[in-house]
């Protein structure tokens, strides 16, 4: 009876999304799409991280370069040949790769695949750590992944980038993927893996002891992770158009920590509200970087002065509520 009850109202807010969400196409304009669309993005990003850190307790810092194997993979697969011609003029494209253009679909499925198989062969090694170790550890092979796109001319172009991106992304790629993670996220959680994850999370001792093969369910996780965060990659790419590796730094993964510590660790809707909330403040405040006429007052712009008071919104919310924006139940 309660299962149905729950079945009930998932069905009611999905259907409730889908109604709002094709309103919300119809009367936004691009800017606010855009937006819009970076909600749904960061939803599946912030879920992917809080699968590995707060559901499993494993402390990574490794999500950038996973975003940014699955953005290089979906811009590569379905740039058109001409425009692959333009952007590798200072050296050309490997031969394997430069005829080939396929679909949106195949290309962000195989995103999440080669993200997923990289997670697999970096975690093999790298879940044996524990703690700061493992964030080091995780945090260098990010570097590593974009230092060697940085200087991969012929496959990546290099420090230049890729530009002319297929835009691909939209309004129902961006929420039908985090409406699907999202489920994913919910019934993986229910099940026995996911009973496992949490075990492991609050004691690797005790869940050892009865019979939980951690170095199987951690790899698990981190490759879960690693698979979804190589489709939010992809996603970004179709929605931006142009990436370089520079997008994929330390603080793109700290920005999708903050929507998870905010929403609370381990807890499946407060990342989802946290992601919408932090993508949305970040260009609400913007206007603080720009200067303000209020009357006859002229208030010159300070460049970065969004990022203080945001910073400081942040703190007080963190000081206040410590488990998060929505406590796990």
């Amino acid at each position: 009876m309660e299962n149905n009850n729950k079945l009930k109202k998932l069905s009611i807010a999905l259907v409730v999304t889908l109604v709002v969400l094709f309103i919300l196409n119809m009367v936004l304009d691009d800017y606010k799409l855009r937006i819009l669309n970076l909600c749904g993005i960061y939803i599946t990003l912030g879920l992917s991280m809080n699968l590995i850190n707060g559901l499993t307790g494993l402390f990574s810092l490794g999500h950038a370069g996973f975003m940014a194997v699955g953005a290089y993979t979906v811009a590569i697969l379905t740039m058109p040949v001409a425009m692959k011609e333009m952007n590798f003029f200072m050296k050309p494209m490997v031969p394997f790769l430069a005829n080939v253009e396929w679909s949106f679909l195949p290309a962000l499925i195989m995103a999440g695949v080669i993200s997923g198989f990289i997670g697999f062969l970096i975690g093999a090694p790298v879940l044996r750590l524990t703690d700061d170790y493992l964030a080091i550890a995780t945090l260098g092979f990010a570097e590593i992944i974009r230092v060697i796109f940085t200087n991969a001319q012929s496959l990546t172009n290099g420090a230049l980038g890729l530009k002319g991106i297929p835009a691909n992304t939209n309004i129902w790629w961006s929420w039908g993927i985090a409406i699907l993670t999202i489920l994913f996220m919910e019934f993986l959680m229910k099940g026995s893996y996911g009973k496992a994850f949490k075990a492991i999370r609050e004691d690797e001792i005790a869940a050892r002891s009865m019979g939980i093969n951690l170095f199987k369910h951690k790899v698990l996780s981190f490759t879960f992770g690693s698979f979804l965060a190589g489709i939010g990659g992809g996603l970004l790419a179709a929605l931006l158009g142009t990436i370089d590796p520079n997008m994929f730094r330390i603080a793109l993964t700290f920005n999708i920590l903050l929507i998870v510590v905010l929403g609370g660790l381990g807890s499946i809707k407060g990342t989802t509200i946290s992601a919408i909330i932090v993508t949305i403040m970040m260009e609400g405040l913007r206007f603080l970087d720009e200067s303000i006429d209020i009357g006859s007052i002229h208030i010159e712009g300070v460049q970065g002065m969004r990022m203080v008071v945001f910073s400081i919104i942040l703190m007080i919310v963190v000081v206040v509520r410590k488990e998060g924006l929505i406590k796990e139940s």
